[in-house]
């Protein structure tokens, strides 16, 4: 079954962010889908953006939207978001990030919304 919706593609990837449920966040991604790990590092691919979600999920991370902004034009769909992530490093030591996020999803022939391009850092990244 599809997901018609681009926002509900977003509340899926915090929930299974929240719950580290890594095969979950990463269903949906297309297969050649880019990931903005931190400025100056983008991963493309499955492999990548595994690598990478987990990375965020050693975390054991809180992800909270606070302000958040859709735009679509046909099958393309641009997320913006500011967003906060506590969660506890390795040593259990505090770990707070922030950031504003710009994605892009598209929609599949089969009507379902997958990630295209995550960028959590938005504009961050150009230096």
């Amino acid at each position: 079954m599809g997901t018609t919706n681009p926002l509900e593609v977003i509340n899926q990837l915090v929930r299974a962010m929240n719950t580290c449920a890594l095969d979950s966040a990463l269903a949906l991604f297309e297969p050649d889908a880019s990931f903005v790990v931190k400025p100056g590092v983008v991963v493309s691919g499955t492999s990548g953006i595994r690598h990478a979600l987990e990375g965020f999920m050693a975390l054991k991370p809180t992800i909270t939207i606070e302000a958040q902004q859709l735009i679509e034009a046909g099958d393309v769909a641009q997320y913006c978001a500011r967003w906060t992530i506590q969660g506890s490093d390795p040593q259990g030591k505090p770990v707070q990030l922030k950031g504003r996020s710009s994605s892009i999803l598209r929609r599949q022939a089969d009507g379902r919304w997958l990630f295209l391009l995550d960028n959590p850092w938005g504009t961050d990244i150009v230096r």
